[in-house]
Protein backbone atom coordinates (compact mmCIF):
# COMPACT_ATOMS: atom_id res chain seq x y z
CA UNK A 1 0.00 0.00 0.00
CA UNK A 2 1.15 3.90 -0.67
CA UNK A 3 2.71 5.43 2.25
CA UNK A 4 1.67 9.11 2.53
CA UNK A 5 4.29 9.90 5.34
CA UNK A 6 6.90 9.00 3.40
CA UNK A 7 6.26 11.38 1.03
CA UNK A 8 6.35 14.44 3.34
CA UNK A 9 9.80 15.25 3.30
CA UNK A 10 9.65 15.33 -0.62
CA UNK A 11 8.85 17.97 -2.94
CA UNK A 12 5.79 17.86 -5.06
CA UNK A 13 8.34 17.81 -7.95
CA UNK A 14 9.68 14.42 -6.22
CA UNK A 15 6.52 13.08 -5.64
CA UNK A 16 5.74 13.92 -9.21
CA UNK A 17 8.31 12.16 -10.60
CA UNK A 18 8.01 9.14 -8.69
CA UNK A 19 4.50 8.88 -9.53
CA UNK A 20 5.27 9.02 -13.02
CA UNK A 21 7.73 6.16 -12.98
CA UNK A 22 4.97 4.30 -11.03
CA UNK A 23 2.29 4.90 -13.93
CA UNK A 24 4.80 4.03 -16.24
CA UNK A 25 5.76 0.66 -14.64
CA UNK A 26 2.06 -0.09 -14.84
CA UNK A 27 1.26 0.71 -17.63
CA UNK A 28 4.76 -1.61 -18.83
CA UNK A 29 2.70 -3.82 -16.85
CA UNK A 30 -0.82 -4.36 -18.36
CA UNK A 31 0.23 -3.47 -22.08
CA UNK A 32 -1.05 0.47 -21.47
CA UNK A 33 0.58 3.78 -22.85
CA UNK A 34 1.44 6.23 -20.53
CA UNK A 35 0.42 9.27 -22.63
CA UNK A 36 -2.90 8.02 -22.26
CA UNK A 37 -3.22 8.74 -18.43
CA UNK A 38 -4.37 12.22 -17.17
CA UNK A 39 -3.33 13.22 -14.03
CA UNK A 40 -5.89 14.93 -12.03
CA UNK A 41 -3.72 16.81 -8.54
CA UNK A 42 -6.48 17.11 -5.90
CA UNK A 43 -5.72 19.59 -3.74
CA UNK A 44 -8.68 19.40 -1.48
CA UNK A 45 -7.65 20.51 2.57
CA UNK A 46 -4.17 22.19 0.64
CA UNK A 47 -3.83 26.05 0.08
CA UNK A 48 -3.40 27.77 -2.63
CA UNK A 49 -0.07 28.16 -3.02
CA UNK A 50 -0.16 24.87 -3.79
CA UNK A 51 -1.87 24.77 -6.28
CA UNK A 52 0.76 27.31 -7.63
CA UNK A 53 3.60 24.84 -6.98
CA UNK A 54 1.69 21.84 -8.71
CA UNK A 55 1.33 24.26 -11.83
CA UNK A 56 5.20 25.09 -11.85
CA UNK A 57 5.95 21.56 -12.04
CA UNK A 58 3.55 20.80 -15.01
CA UNK A 59 -0.02 19.72 -13.56
CA UNK A 60 -2.72 21.45 -15.30
CA UNK A 61 -5.36 19.13 -14.17
CA UNK A 62 -6.54 20.70 -10.21
CA UNK A 63 -9.19 18.86 -8.74
CA UNK A 64 -11.33 20.30 -5.54
CA UNK A 65 -14.20 18.53 -3.52
CA UNK A 66 -16.11 20.98 -2.12
CA UNK A 67 -17.38 24.50 -3.85
CA UNK A 68 -16.79 26.73 -0.96
CA UNK A 69 -13.27 25.73 -0.60
CA UNK A 70 -12.36 25.88 -3.95
CA UNK A 71 -14.03 29.33 -4.65
CA UNK A 72 -11.30 30.83 -2.18
CA UNK A 73 -8.78 29.24 -4.03
CA UNK A 74 -9.35 30.23 -7.78
CA UNK A 75 -10.59 33.57 -7.05
CA UNK A 76 -7.18 33.65 -5.91
CA UNK A 77 -5.23 32.64 -8.24
CA UNK A 78 -7.64 32.57 -11.36
CA UNK A 79 -7.54 30.38 -14.13
CA UNK A 80 -4.20 28.94 -14.15
CA UNK A 81 -5.58 25.19 -14.75
CA UNK A 82 -8.08 23.28 -15.47
CA UNK A 83 -10.30 23.22 -12.52
CA UNK A 84 -11.72 19.62 -11.75
CA UNK A 85 -14.58 19.08 -8.97
CA UNK A 86 -14.52 15.59 -8.14
CA UNK A 87 -16.45 15.62 -4.79
CA UNK A 88 -20.28 15.72 -4.71
CA UNK A 89 -22.21 18.38 -5.95
CA UNK A 90 -25.71 19.66 -4.38
CA UNK A 91 -27.98 21.46 -6.22
CA UNK A 92 -27.84 24.55 -4.11
CA UNK A 93 -23.86 25.07 -5.21
CA UNK A 94 -24.74 24.30 -8.74
CA UNK A 95 -24.25 28.62 -10.13
CA UNK A 96 -20.93 28.49 -8.08
CA UNK A 97 -19.69 25.79 -9.85
CA UNK A 98 -20.28 26.22 -13.46
CA UNK A 99 -18.44 29.65 -12.20
CA UNK A 100 -15.95 28.13 -11.19
CA UNK A 101 -15.10 24.78 -12.53
CA UNK A 102 -14.13 23.32 -16.49
CA UNK A 103 -15.39 20.14 -15.61
CA UNK A 104 -17.69 18.51 -13.04
CA UNK A 105 -16.84 14.96 -12.21
CA UNK A 106 -19.72 13.54 -10.11
CA UNK A 107 -23.09 14.34 -12.07
CA UNK A 108 -25.41 11.44 -10.71
CA UNK A 109 -28.51 11.90 -11.32
CA UNK A 110 -30.77 13.96 -14.27
CA UNK A 111 -31.89 16.89 -12.36
CA UNK A 112 -28.60 17.64 -11.39
CA UNK A 113 -27.20 17.53 -15.15
CA UNK A 114 -30.51 19.51 -15.72
CA UNK A 115 -29.40 22.14 -12.88
CA UNK A 116 -25.92 21.98 -14.63
CA UNK A 117 -26.52 22.44 -18.31
CA UNK A 118 -29.43 25.72 -16.96
CA UNK A 119 -26.68 27.59 -15.10
CA UNK A 120 -24.18 27.34 -17.91
CA UNK A 121 -26.28 28.08 -20.47
CA UNK A 122 -27.00 31.52 -18.11
CA UNK A 123 -23.51 32.18 -18.71
CA UNK A 124 -23.51 31.19 -22.34
CA UNK A 125 -21.06 28.05 -20.63
CA UNK A 126 -20.40 24.63 -21.84
CA UNK A 127 -19.35 22.88 -18.87
CA UNK A 128 -17.87 19.23 -19.31
CA UNK A 129 -19.19 16.75 -17.12
CA UNK A 130 -18.53 12.90 -16.21
CA UNK A 131 -21.32 10.56 -15.03
CA UNK A 132 -20.36 9.15 -11.48
CA UNK A 133 -20.92 5.54 -11.24
CA UNK A 134 -21.39 3.73 -7.56
CA UNK A 135 -19.27 0.97 -8.68
CA UNK A 136 -19.24 -0.50 -5.13
CA UNK A 137 -22.78 -0.85 -3.87
CA UNK A 138 -21.19 1.30 -0.96
CA UNK A 139 -23.96 3.45 0.91
CA UNK A 140 -21.58 5.43 2.37
CA UNK A 141 -20.55 6.49 -1.39
CA UNK A 142 -22.13 8.91 -4.14
CA UNK A 143 -23.13 7.89 -7.83
CA UNK A 144 -25.73 6.47 -9.62
CA UNK A 145 -26.29 2.72 -9.66
CA UNK A 146 -24.96 0.80 -12.85
CA UNK A 147 -27.35 -0.52 -14.35
CA UNK A 148 -29.32 2.93 -14.49
CA UNK A 149 -26.22 4.54 -16.33
CA UNK A 150 -26.63 4.00 -19.83
CA UNK A 151 -30.45 5.65 -19.37
CA UNK A 152 -28.75 8.58 -17.63
CA UNK A 153 -26.00 8.68 -20.61
CA UNK A 154 -28.82 8.80 -23.31
CA UNK A 155 -30.21 11.76 -21.38
CA UNK A 156 -27.63 13.79 -20.21
CA UNK A 157 -25.73 13.80 -23.78
CA UNK A 158 -28.90 15.52 -25.21
CA UNK A 159 -29.22 19.14 -22.58
CA UNK A 160 -27.56 21.92 -24.74
CA UNK A 161 -24.78 23.01 -22.20
CA UNK A 162 -22.94 20.08 -21.45
CA UNK A 163 -20.27 18.18 -23.03
CA UNK A 164 -20.58 14.90 -21.28
CA UNK A 165 -17.14 12.99 -21.84
CA UNK A 166 -17.04 10.76 -19.58
CA UNK A 167 -17.57 8.04 -16.68
CA UNK A 168 -16.29 8.57 -12.97
CA UNK A 169 -15.75 6.17 -10.15
CA UNK A 170 -14.29 5.43 -6.46
CA UNK A 171 -12.65 1.90 -6.08
CA UNK A 172 -14.47 0.02 -2.77
CA UNK A 173 -12.49 0.82 0.47
CA UNK A 174 -11.14 -2.60 0.89
CA UNK A 175 -8.02 -4.18 0.57
CA UNK A 176 -9.13 -7.03 -1.96
CA UNK A 177 -7.44 -6.17 -4.95
CA UNK A 178 -10.24 -8.61 -6.70
CA UNK A 179 -12.87 -6.50 -5.80
CA UNK A 180 -11.35 -3.78 -6.79
CA UNK A 181 -10.64 -4.83 -9.94
CA UNK A 182 -13.90 -6.23 -10.88
CA UNK A 183 -15.27 -2.82 -9.55
CA UNK A 184 -13.82 -1.05 -11.86
CA UNK A 185 -13.87 -3.67 -14.64
CA UNK A 186 -17.68 -3.17 -14.33
CA UNK A 187 -17.65 0.77 -15.13
CA UNK A 188 -15.23 -0.15 -18.13
CA UNK A 189 -17.69 -2.39 -19.63
CA UNK A 190 -20.53 0.63 -19.34
CA UNK A 191 -17.79 2.71 -20.57
CA UNK A 192 -17.77 1.10 -23.95
CA UNK A 193 -21.59 1.00 -23.62
CA UNK A 194 -21.95 4.48 -22.93
CA UNK A 195 -19.48 5.20 -25.93
CA UNK A 196 -22.48 3.74 -28.50
CA UNK A 197 -24.99 5.91 -26.86
CA UNK A 198 -22.85 9.59 -26.66
CA UNK A 199 -20.17 9.41 -29.46
CA UNK A 200 -16.77 9.84 -29.96
CA UNK A 201 -16.95 12.95 -27.60
CA UNK A 202 -17.69 10.22 -24.57
CA UNK A 203 -13.49 9.23 -24.26
CA UNK A 204 -12.71 9.42 -20.47
CA UNK A 205 -13.01 7.13 -18.16
CA UNK A 206 -11.94 8.73 -14.50
CA UNK A 207 -11.30 5.96 -11.98
CA UNK A 208 -8.15 5.58 -9.50
CA UNK A 209 -6.80 7.17 -6.54
CA UNK A 210 -3.28 7.30 -4.73
CA UNK A 211 -3.89 3.38 -3.12
CA UNK A 212 -5.56 1.58 -6.22
CA UNK A 213 -4.76 3.77 -9.59
CA UNK A 214 -2.41 0.69 -10.42
CA UNK A 215 -5.48 -1.52 -10.67
CA UNK A 216 -7.65 1.06 -12.34
CA UNK A 217 -5.20 1.62 -14.98
CA UNK A 218 -5.18 -2.72 -15.55
CA UNK A 219 -9.09 -2.09 -16.14
CA UNK A 220 -8.76 1.00 -18.91
CA UNK A 221 -8.51 3.96 -17.10
CA UNK A 222 -7.93 7.42 -18.52
CA UNK A 223 -7.47 9.22 -15.89
CA UNK A 224 -6.48 9.18 -12.21
CA UNK A 225 -6.98 11.31 -9.49
CA UNK A 226 -4.16 11.70 -7.29
CA UNK A 227 -3.56 13.52 -3.72
CA UNK A 228 -1.45 12.20 -1.53
CA UNK A 229 0.54 11.02 -3.58
CA UNK A 230 1.68 14.40 -4.93
CA UNK A 231 1.03 16.32 -1.40
CA UNK A 232 1.57 14.69 0.86
CA UNK A 233 -0.96 13.62 4.30
CA UNK A 234 -3.57 15.72 4.38
CA UNK A 235 -5.63 16.49 8.26
CA UNK A 236 -8.70 14.80 9.50
CA UNK A 237 -11.07 16.63 7.17
CA UNK A 238 -9.73 14.61 4.37
CA UNK A 239 -11.87 11.46 5.61
CA UNK A 240 -15.11 13.38 5.49
CA UNK A 241 -14.57 13.01 1.48
CA UNK A 242 -15.07 9.36 0.45
CA UNK A 243 -15.77 10.27 -2.99
CA UNK A 244 -12.33 11.82 -4.38
CA UNK A 245 -9.24 11.55 -3.69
Amino acid sequence: MYNASAHMKHTIADNLRELRGRIAEACEEFDRDADDITIVAVTKTFPADTIQKAVAVGMYDIGESKVQEAELKINQLGHIARYHLVGHLQSNKVKKAVQLFDVIQSVDSLPLAQEISRRAGELDRIIECYIEVNSSGEPQKYGIPPDRVLDLVEHVKALPNIRLSGLMTVGPLTDDEDKVRDAFKLVHGLFHQAQEIAGDQFDVLSMGMSDDFKLAIAEGSTMIRIGTGIFGARGKSDKSQPDSE
